[in-house]
């Protein structure tokens, strides 16, 4: 089980450490970071408006295994996206966390904040993630080939979505399947 927490300056060096090189950089961040990850660009990133930062940390535990944005928040449209998706170490990937930050991301979204739709954006290589969002209930809406170079490759996009509707779907469907 995991909460998903505010992120302050405090968590700062622990995800610095979880960003081994460029292509991880941009992989989880993007072009709105330049490698190696600092402290100041950090900074930057949490004074924008319009986005929700967390922290995921194992309630068990205490530890801190992710990292997760609610992000381009428009609040006439109902609407928002999720990005920044990091499972942090090594030894925290591939147990389930990520699709917990996820869910954790939907609640909030359409429970506390009442959206109508969530997007985010994956690299069309990372099998890993685009499985987790699909089990979440997103789906693939487009893809934007080269959409990012990275040293002298280019890298294409899918983009996702999922709606209220679709989510509430999704969560009795499941509910039924376990009863």
């Amino acid at each position: 089980m995991i909460r998903l927490v505010p992120f302050t300056m405090g968590d700062a060096d622990e995800l610095i450490h979880w960003i081994p090189s460029e292509d991880f950089l941009m992989q989880w961040g993007g072009p709105e970071f330049v490698f190696p990850l600092t402290k100041g660009q950090i900074q930057n990133y949490l004074g924008k408006e319009n986005q929700l930062v967390f922290t995921a940390k194992n309630i068990e535990s205490g530890l801190t295994v992710g990292h997760i944005c609610i992000s381009r928040i428009d609040a006439a449209n109902k609407s928002c996206r999720i990005s920044k998706v990091l499972v942090g170490s090594p030894e925290t990937r591939g147990k389930g966390y990520g699709q917990k930050m996820i869910k954790g991301c939907l609640d909030i979204a359409f429970r506390e904040l009442e959206f109508r739709r969530i997007t985010l954006a994956v690299f069309d290589f990372n099998e890993q993630a685009i499985n987790c969002y699909s089990k979440a209930g997103f789906r693939i809406e487009g893809h934007t080939i080269n959409a990012r170079k990275v040293n002298q490759s280019f890298w294409s996009l899918y983009e996702m979505g999922i709606t209220r509707e679709g989510w509430e779907l999704d969560r009795k469907e499941k509910a039924s399947f376990n009863s």
